[in-house]
C-alpha cells in the first residue's frame, strides 16, 4: 500500500477516536488538580486562625499540616493500581467525590482533632484522584494534541503555587458570610461540583483490568511504617520524649522491613507487587530519593516556620503574611519557566545551579532576620525570598526526569509512583522535624525576639539540608530521561491487526524525542 493512502487511514483513525468537549473535559481534570494544590498551600497561612478558633497546641498545627501529605503518601502507593483496576474515570470521580466530602467536615470541624481527622480522609482520597490525571488526559486526546493538553498543566500549577497562600490570606480576612479560615476548605465545594458534573458527561469511561490486584496488605504496612516514624517527630516535644517513643521508631524500621520483604516475595511468585524493589538497587534512584526527601522536607518545613513567625511571632494578619510570602512563589514561577528552557543543556547542573540560589537565599533570610529584628516589615524578606523562590523552582521541572534518567521502561510505573511518595514523606518529615525545632526554641511563653531567634535556627537546619540535597545531587543522572515514559506498555504488532492499526502504532512509536510529552511534576 502507498504511504499517502497509509497516512490517510491513520489520520482517520486517529480523528475517529477524538473526544468530543475533550478541552472541557481538561478543564475537570485541573479543577481536581486545582484542589489538591490549594489545600497542600493553603493551612500554611490559615493554620494561626485554626489554633485561634479551635483551640490546641503547636503540636497540633504540625498535624493539621502533615496530616494531608501523608495520608497523600500512603494512598498514592495504591491510587493508581486502583485506576488501572476499575477504570479511570469512575476511580477519579470516586475519589472527588470524597475529596469534596473531607472537604465538607473539614470546613464543619469542632475541634483540633477533628479537622486532623478530616484532612487525613482528604488526603486518601486525593490520592485515588490524582492519579488517574495524566492517564485520562491520554484518554482524552490524540496524540498529535499531547503537548497542547499537557502544557496547559504548567501555569495551573505555578499560578496556584503563587496563589494558593494569598487566597488562603485573602479567604480568612474576608470572614465570608462569618466563615473565616474554614472557607480555605470550604472553596473546594464549586470546584469539586464542577469537576465532577462536567467529568461525568465528558471524561472517556474505561472498564479497567479485573484480573490486576491490589496489595491490600502491602499498603497498611508501608502506611504503618510511616506514621510509626512521623508521630514521635511530631508529638515527641509535647509528650516530653518518654521512652517509648523510640520504641515506635523501633516498629517503624520493622514494619518497613516486613513490608519489603513482602514485596520482594510477591515478585519472586509472579506476581505485581507495589513496588519494584529493582529500582533501589540503582544507585542513582536511592540517592535521587535521598535528595526528594530532604529537599521537600527543607522546603516545606521552612515555609510553615516563616508563616508561623509572621503570623505568631511579628502579628502580622493572614492577608499581609500571605502577601510577604508571595515573591516566594512569584521566584519558584520564573525559576520554573527558566528550567523548562534550560534543562535539556545544562542537565544535572540547573539543580546545583538552583541549590546554589537558595542557599544565597537562606543566609539572606538569616541576616535579615537578625539585623531587622522585630521591626521586620514585608519588604524586608523579597530579596531573600525571592532568590530562594528562583532556585526552588529551577529544581521543580527536571527532578524527577534526572532521578529517572536510569530507570528501565518496566520499572517506570513503580518508580514515579514510589518517587511522588517520598515527595510527600519529605513534606511530613519537613514539618515534623523543622515544626518541632521551631517551638521547641520558642518556648511556653515566647516573645517577639523568641520567635526570631527559633526562625533563625531553622533557617540554618533548613541551610544544612540544602546543602545535603547539593552533595546528593552528585550521585543523580547528568542528563534527564530523553523520553517520556510511556502510558502503557508498548503496543507489539501482530498478525491480526490491519495494515491501519499496525502503521498507526508504528507512527506513535517512532515520535522523535523532542515531541515526547512532559507530565510536569506537583509541588
Amino acid at each position: 500500500m502507498e504511504l499517502s493512502a497509509i497516512a490517510a487511514r491513520v489520520t482517520a483513525m486517529t480523528n475517529a477516536t477524538v473526544v468530543p468537549h475533550r478541552w472541557l473535559g481538561l478543564w475537570a481534570l485541573l479543577a481536581a488538580m486545582l484542589m489538591n494544590l490549594l489545600d497542600a498551600t493553603v493551612v500554611t497561612v490559615a493554620g494561626p486562625a485554626i489554633q485561634r478558633d479551635l483551640g490546641g497546641s503547636e503540636t497540633s498545627l504540625q498535624w493539621i499540616a502533615a496530616a494531608y501529605t501523608l495520608a497523600l503518601a500512603v494512598g498514592l502507593l495504591t491510587g493508581g493500581r486502583l485506576g488501572d483496576m476499575l477504570g479511570r474515570r469512575r476511580v477519579l470521580l470516586v475519589g472527588e467525590a470524597g475529596f469534596l466530602l473531607a472537604s465538607l467536615a473539614c470546613g464543619l470541624a469542632w475541634s483540633p482533632e477533628s479537622l486532623i481527622v478530616a484532612r487525613v480522609i482528604q488526603g486518601l482520597f486525593a490520592s485515588v484522584m490524582i492519579p488517574q490525571i495524566f492517564g485520562l488526559i491520554r484518554d482524552l486526546f490524540p496524540p498529535h494534541e499531547f503537548g497542547k493538553a499537557f502544557g496547559a498543566l504548567g501555569p495551573v500549577i505555578g499560578l496556584a503555587t503563587i496563589l494558593g497562600p494569598v487566597i488562603a490570606g485573602v479567604l480568612v480576612d474576608a470572614d465570608l458570610l462569618g466563615t473565616g479560615w474554614r472557607m480555605v476548605f470550604l472553596i473546594n465545594l464549586p470546584l469539586g461540583a464542577f469537576g465532577l458534573l462536567v467529568g461525568a458527561r465528558v471524561l472517556p469511561a474505561g472498564r479497567g483490568d479485573r484480573s490486576l490486584r491490589l496489595d491490600g496488605v502491602g499498603a497498611l504496612l508501608a502506611g504503618l511504617a510511616m506514621f510509626l516514624l512521623i508521630f514521635p517527630l511530631v508529638q515527641g516535644r509535647e509528650l516530653g520524649w518518654p521512652g517509648w517513643l523510640a520504641g515506635m521508631a523501633v516498629a517503624a524500621v520493622l514494619a518497613l522491613g516486613t513490608f519489603l520483604r513482602r514485596q520482594r516475595r510477591m515478585a519472586r511468585a509472579g506476581r505485581v507487587p507495589l513496588v519494584e524493589l529493582s529500582v533501589l538497587a540503582k544507585r542513582s534512584y536511592a540517592a535521587g530519593v535521598g535528595f526528594v526527601l530532604v529537599f521537600f522536607g527543607a522546603i516545606v518545613g521552612f515555609s510553615l516556620v516563616i508563616a508561623l513567625l509572621l503570623q505568631l511571632g511579628l502579628g502580622f494578619g493572614p492577608l499581609r503574611a500571605s502577601v510577604t510570602m508571595a515573591p516566594w512563589a512569584v521566584g519558584a514561577f520564573l525559576g520554573s519557566g527558566f528550567a523548562s528552557a534550560a534543562m535539556g543543556r545544562l542537565g544535572r547542573r540547573i539543580l546545583h545551579l538552583g541549590l546554589a540560589l537558595m542557599v544565597v537565599g537562606l543566609v539572606a533570610t538569616h541576616l535579615t532576620l537578625g539585623r531587622v529584628g522585630v521591626d521586620l516589615g514585608g519588604w524586608d524578606l523579597v530579596p531573600a525570598l525571592l532568590v530562594y523562590g528562583v532556585g526552588m523552582g529551577m529544581i521543580f521541572v527536571p527532578l524527577f526526569d534526572i532521578i529517572m534518567a536510569e530507570v528501565t521502561d518496566r520499572e517506570i510505573g513503580s518508580a514515579s509512583g514510589l518517587l511522588e511518595s517520598f515527595q510527600q514523606v519529605g513534606a511530613s518529615l519537613g514539618v515534623a522535624v523543622l515544626g518541632t525545632l521551631f517551638f521547641s526554641t520558642v518556648g511556653v511563653l515566647p516573645s517577639g525576639e523568641d520567635y526570631l531567634t527559633a526562625a533563625r535556627q531553622v533557617t540554618l537546619a533548613a541551610l544544612g539540608l540544602t546543602v545535603l540535597a547539593f552533595a546528593l545531587g552528585f550521585l543523580l543522572p547528568r542528563r534527564a530521561r530523553t523520553a517520556a515514559p510511556p502510558a502503557a506498555p508498548p503496543a507489539v504488532p501482530s498478525a491480526e491487526q490491519g495494515p491501519s492499526e499496525r502503521a498507526a502504532d508504528e507512527a506513535q512509536a517512532e515520535r522523535p524525542a523532542d515531541e515526547a510529552v512532559r507530565e510536569p511534576a506537583t509541588v
